[in-house]
């Protein structure tokens, strides 16, 4: 086969082989002229370079409304039709199947989820924004004009784990960077004797669903996968040594394993397991006193320990690791993320009882928090975000009307709430909204890929422009998919 060829205004033909020879010349001459415009511009010419790999603190690209931020990882689907979402709908039909003019001709599996359900839960207007909140929360109730409530949210998985992964990294299965480690890449961290990233789980020392995946660094160095601190004891293994030397011997040794890492990394460059893991342990000499000092809270009043509940059984456990979150965004700690024992929130049965339990434990701990913030003048440069990775359905989680009395919801990421505070957003604001019976979201609807962006938008940075180079692709928290910041939030 031959291929007609243009040349010098006559038409001459060549061969198959000739044709893709030469193509391969301008594929080369491309190649060729991307590298050397690295090499005289230092930089490439259609998307920004990496950022270094240091937790040295960066600046963003714009001016920040916030500048850390305290996640409170509902693990498990917290019910917005129990909780800031009320539906009188639910309590026309409850026990009745929903009408298809009320979910926008939705589909329920009723085999599955049974019939509508009405909230067991009373619910009042509350502060001076007058958001409707249940009598579950009547300590952040009392909050209310401090934040902004999303009623819209939307996932696009019913199950945990990949409803997690969504929310974490934007993608619904592993390997990708979760938005804190995103945040530390783009920011650094203002406090070179504390990880960037720091992770609240429960003490009992069991993980939270997804384990470690909640806070790994994916493809980004890990430098920026969030550091696993107790909430008693000491704050880290290993932390304090077994036997002291002189403080001069001890900054001459620290020197020396200093000087010969460096030498064993400069004989392995572009290694960046071997570069995290030089600069995590000379981080750990710097931590051996700033960490145990600023989880040390006897150091607090006996009236903030009790606002944060730390003086009940109930509430001590959470509480504690409030408490210790607000400490650490005082020493300058770029991103804390709080998880509950298990997920207390995945109420399948007996949601009257078993929501009630979960709020006991957070409700108390976390209006206390956002107190101790404001008193303290720190809400306003620290962005709060609670909230699960979807939320329930309004259906009973069994098919028969007699037992609704302890019935349970199933899960629910077509519509659910969550909500911000401080750090820039909008205070006393409820925003968007679910259909007639809170199955779906309708108005104002805000993906996870927004709630991303909108949060890297607070803290000074375009989701579009935070960027990192792999394997010839520009991946972003946002990924590729649709975005939109949600700036009707923004103050």
């Amino acid at each position: 086969m031959t291929v007609p060829l243009l040349q010098n205004e006559l038409l001459t033909e060549i061969s198959r082989r000739r044709f893709f020879d030469r193509m391969t010349d301008g594929l080369c001459g491309v190649s060729l002229s991307s590298l050397l415009a690295q090499q005289v511009l230092g930089s490439e010419t259609h998307r920004p370079r990496n950022l270094p790999d240091n937790l040295k603190a960066r600046r963003p690209h714009f001016t920040p409304r916030a500048t850390s931020v305290i996640h409170l990882c509902m693990q498990g689907g917290p019910s917005q039709v129990d909780l800031f979402d009320p539906k009188p709908a639910l309590k026309k039909y409850h026990g009745e199947t929903a009408p298809r003019e009320l979910t926008g001709n939705a589909v329920f599996e009723t085999d599955r989820t049974g019939k509508l359900m009405q909230s067991p839960f009373e619910f009042k207007q509350h502060g001076k924004s007058g958001a409707w909140v249940s009598d579950a929360l009547p300590h952040i109730a009392q909050e209310v004009d401090q934040m902004t409530i999303i009623r819209s949210m939307y996932n696009v998985h019913p199950n945990h784990e990949p409803a997690i992964y969504k929310m974490q990294s934007g993608q619904t299965f592993p390997g990708h960077p979760v938005f804190g480690s995103w945040i530390t890449y783009g920011l650094g961290n203002e406090n070179q004797n504390l990880p960037a990233y720091v992770v609240l789980a429960d003490p009992s020392n069991r993980l939270p669903t997804n384990n470690v995946d909640n806070w790994m660094s994916g493809y980004l160095s890990p430098l920026y996968q969030g550091t696993r601190m107790k909430a008693t004891g000491s704050p880290l293994l290993n932390l304090v040594p077994d036997y002291s030397h002189a403080e001069q011997v001890s900054r001459t040794k620290q020197q020396l394993l200093k000087q010969l890492d460096r030498m064993h990394q400069k004989q392995r460059p572009g290694q960046q397991e071997l570069e995290a893991r030089i600069q995590n342990y000379e981080m750990a000499a710097n931590m051996q006193l700033e960490a145990t000092e600023t989880l040390d809270l006897s150091q607090e009043t006996q009236e903030t320990l009790s606002m944060y509940g730390i003086d009940e059984k109930e509430t001590e456990s959470f509480g504690r690791r409030c408490l210790l979150a607000r400490r650490l965004v005082e020493k300058g700690v770029r991103f804390i993320q709080l998880y509950t024992r298990g997920q207390i929130w995945d109420n399948h049965s007996n949601i009257n009882k078993s929501l009630r339990t979960a709020c006991g434990q957070t409700d108390l701990p976390i209006a206390g928090l956002l107190k101790d913030l404001r008193q303290r003048g720190l809400l306003d440069s620290t962005l709060v975000l609670w909230g699960g990775e979807f939320g329930r359905l309004p259906t009973a989680q069994i098919t028969s009307k007699a037992k609704m009395n302890t019935a349970g919801r199933d899960h629910g990421p077509y519509g659910f709430s969550a909500w911000m505070a401080g750090g820039g957003v909008k205070r006393g604001l409820v925003y968007g909204n679910t259909d007639e019976v809170g199955y779906a979201s309708v108005e104002n609807r805000v993906s996870i890929q927004d709630w991303h962006a909108t949060i890297l938008q607070l803290l000074g940075m375009d989701h579009e422009k935070l960027v990192y180079e792999r394997n010839g692709l520009g991946e972003r928290l946002t990924h590729q998919f649709e975005t939109n910041v949600v700036h009707d939030i923004i103050a």
